[in-house]
């Protein structure tokens, strides 16, 4: 960093000897592995280089955030955005490795941009079943001078067969009761009072595919890093929760700064993700270090999700 940050920026900033230090923790994946070869480890490797040596039906759940195709830098490396049919043939590439990998009662989540989103069902449907596609507000989209300022992102949700896990009462929502309702005798109708917050009346409600509850990492939050394109922790929660059980494994091919497995590690599954930036790397194992003492995420508390910034 060039100069010292504010007394209340969290951001996750590593020295170069951390990141020597914290990427001296990942694996290379050089032949045909097994699973103990990489339960709960990073794998510093470009994904397509080490997809392959991945163990068969390994993997509960799968939760990708690939690069969107646009030209972005991503730490030292840069992805260069590409003709529909090439990128339509790079996603192709990996979703095939990808359905190798997971079991066959398994899930995948597929992160994607509006335009992305054209692609995903055309492609990723040739092998897997599509059940539904989540719709999120990201509250820090970037406005335009001759358009709609981009305010949403996609997460498109498949199985791999029609047998899978979906645990709705892990993802219900606490929505605050405006006009409480009791019957005859008294009893609140479809809502309760939260003793720990003031009497406050809340339901819990089944999630829909529309979520408007989901900050985007800032500097004050201990979970921020320098990544461009990071995934809140409490987005990747709901995946977790709703699509696989404690023990379960989940894995990550395009990383990133590591919150698909520090959100899998906090919640008590193991974690598998291939990162090829170091830099990344090294922040990734620097969280799931810190996930060892604390296991908070922000904004799901005592089992509940909360609105967002409550």
């Amino acid at each position: 960093m060039s100069k010292t940050p504010a007394p209340r920026n969290k951001t996750i900033f590593l020295s170069p000897e951390e990141i020597e230090h914290y990427s001296s923790r990942s694996i290379t994946l050089n032949k045909k592995s097994t699973i103990d070869d990489i339960l709960d480890k990073t794998i510093y490797q470009d994904t397509f280089e080490a997809l392959p040596n991945l163990p068969a039906n390994f993997a509960d759940l799968v939760v990708v955030d690939p690069p969107y195709n646009l030209t972005k830098k991503f730490g030292t490396k840069e992805f260069k955005s590409m003709d529909w049919s090439e990128y339509k043939k790079w996603m192709d590439k990996w979703l095939a490795e990808v359905f190798i990998s997971l079991k066959p009662n398994g899930t995948l989540y597929i992160c994607s941009d509006w335009n992305t989103s054209i692609a995903i069902p055309e492609i990723a449907g040739k092998y897997f079943l599509l059940k539904n596609r989540i719709t999120w507000e990201r509250e820090k989209g970037r406005s335009s001078g001759n358009n709609w300022k981009n305010c949403i992102e996609d997460i498109w949700f498949f199985t791999k067969s029609p047998e899978y896990t979906f645990n709705l009462d892990a993802v219900k929502l606490k929505r605050p009761v405006l006009a409480p309702y009791k019957d005859e005798q008294g009893i609140p109708k479809d809502w309760q009072e939260d003793a720990e917050d003031d009497g406050k009346k809340y339901r819990l409600t089944a999630p829909s595919n529309l979520w408007t509850d989901i900050s985007i990492p800032f500097w004050s939050m201990a979970e921020n890093t320098p990544h461009p394109t990071q995934k809140p922790e409490k987005l990747i929660a709901k995946l977790i929760l709703a699509s696989s059980n404690e023990g379960d494994v989940v894995f990550d091919p395009f990383l990133g700064s590591g919150t698909t497995s520090v959100t899998a590690k906090k919640l008590n599954r193991h974690y598998v993700g291939i990162e090829r930036e170091k830099e990344y790397v090294a922040i990734a194992e620097k969280r799931l270090e810190m996930a060892n003492e604390n296991k908070t995420i922000q904004g799901y508390e005592k089992g509940i999700f909360k609105l967002r910034n409550e």
